[in-house]
């Protein structure tokens, strides 16, 4: 594999993280970190990037950049703070860049480092979600190539025969089921944040546990899977799979089936995406399939978790909707993580604020450019935080 420099977005993430321990990893010389970026995590930026010789660190967070300065005096590293110092960062030179800033914040840079023709590998759906359709054009015209690095998307990028597109049945994406995988409607309804974050399989973070636990992620998935492989939403399948070791499959006309398997560790799909087209060493345990003796899945039930068919509403509704429904997904987890509404609420929230905003025209609205689809997302929060106070303990 040739050298290569990267850019992280979202560096003291989880997947920001994961991605440094696998450069850390690699042989010398392998990887040469050109800028690292935090939401207003200071100190844990600056000790990343002097520990990786980065050349320039930026946090979201305008008024953590004096800390973020001040942890990097006596080092030649640049620092700035606020979101434009966040895109400065994406359109650095790095043949390379992680887009991992979670939700709708993460758009504009990751569309600056799409905009320069990077190599860009996305663990932010939201970029897909709010804005498939420019987005795509964007990669198109600049000749960006999209790495997907969540697993499923990942898994069904390794199976996924371009060749073959007209051959290809439909594509399936797994879910672990999350923590609520075999519990009532009434039980889930007294669910805390801290039981809803414990995730029975994977280690993420507080926002995307809760949307593991709602099946919200997987709803989003299925708009990512739709843009990212040029499919209607009618070819995209869920199968809920709780040891989590099929990642994604896809259908062939001839009804043979591909799939990525592997341990529940996003350092493989990471990996894939760090090293493509090659193939990188990596510490993940190995898959012991006689050890495992079985895998098991069972179709989602839409009474309990009925993000699923809001996420299918949204995309065949186009326009604003897909951006409404992440905005008041974003919207309606703060919530919940701050006790202010109960964990079905979420969906309630969600399918309130797609109602509103095709009642006052939100959701009709044809976004021409960014800027209008962040116009939408603006007014989806507001539609959201309006759902919130209604249901408000």
């Amino acid at each position: 594999m040739s050298a290569r420099t990267v850019t992280i977005l979202g560096a003291t993430g989880s997947v920001g993280r994961a991605t440094l321990d696998l450069i850390e990893r690699a042989p010398q010389g392998a990887f040469d970190v050109v800028a690292l970026t935090a939401n207003s995590q200071s100190a844990d930026l600056a000790a990343l990037a002097i520990r990786t010789k980065a050349q320039f660190c930026a946090v979201a967070d305008p008024e953590a950049g004096p800390a973020l300065e001040a942890a990097l005096q006596g080092t030649s590293i640049r620092s700035a703070a606020g979101p434009d110092a966040v895109c400065e960062a994406a359109r650095m030179s790095a043949d390379w860049v992680m887009a991992a800033i979670v939700g709708a914040a993460g758009l504009p840079p990751t569309l600056e480092a799409v905009r320069r023709g990077a190599a860009v590998a996305f663990a932010n759906k939201e970029a897909l979600v709010c804005a498939g359709d420019l987005f795509m054009t964007a990669a198109r015209e600049a000749g960006a190539r999209l790495l997907p690095v969540d697993s499923e998307h990942n898994a069904i990028f390794q199976a996924f025969d371009e060749k073959q597109r007209a051959g290809i049945r439909q594509i399936i994406l797994t879910a672990s089921g999350g923590p609520f995988r075999h519990w009532t409607l009434e039980q889930m309804g007294q669910a805390s944040p801290a039981q809803a974050v414990a995730h029975p399989t994977w280690t993420m973070g507080a926002k995307i546990s809760v949307d593991s636990a709602t099946m919200m992620n997987k709803g989003l998935e299925i708009i990512e899977a739709c843009h990212l492989f040029g499919l209607p939403q009618t070819d995209v399948d869920v199968l809920v799979h709780p040891e989590s070791i099929v990642h994604g499959l896809v259908e062939y006309a001839d009804g043979g089936m591909l799939a990525q398997l592997g341990m529940p560790d996003m350092r493989t799909p990471i990996a894939h995406a760090l090293a493509w087209p090659d193939r990188l060493e990596t510490p993940v345990e190995r898959l012991d399939l006689a050890k495992l003796s079985q895998l098991t899945f069972e179709a989602p039930d839409p009474v309990r978790f009925p993000a699923l068919g809001l996420a299918r509403a949204a995309f065949d509704a186009g326009r604003g909707a897909p951006a409404i429904f992440n905005a008041a997904n974003e919207v309606a987890v703060a919530a919940f993580l701050n006790g202010q509404i109960g964990f079905l609420d979420i969906a309630a929230c969600v399918s309130d604020s797609l109602e509103r905003g095709e009642a006052d025209g939100v959701a009709s609205v044809q976004p021409s450019d960014f800027e209008a689809v962040l116009d939408v997302d603006r007014q989806g929060r507001r539609l959201a935080m309006d759902a919130v106070k209604q249901r408000t303990r």
